[in-house]
């Protein structure tokens, strides 16, 4: 299933908020918004290649996300 989240200007302040907190990766738009979401729906999973990344940021206070595929299976 394949749900589509809005984001609305309401959403920008916590978008820039997680921006400046990760600001020394530096964190991206793309990347903040998907942070973002998660944290506003409640999503732990993500299909990412972006791994180093995904790995540092924290959802839900301190809590990681799990990242598909797992970095382990790589070629």
């Amino acid at each position: 299933m394949l749900t589509l989240c809005p984001i609305t200007d309401r959403d920008l302040p916590q978008i820039i908020s997680l921006m400046e907190r990760y600001a020394d990766r530096p964190m991206d738009f793309a990347d903040a918004t998907l942070v973002h979401l998660a944290n506003r729906e409640r999503i732990s999973t993500v299909f990412t290649i972006d791994f180093a990344d995904f790995q540092t940021y924290r959802i839900a206070g301190r809590q990681r996300f799990r990242i598909v595929p797992d970095a382990t299976l790589r070629v």
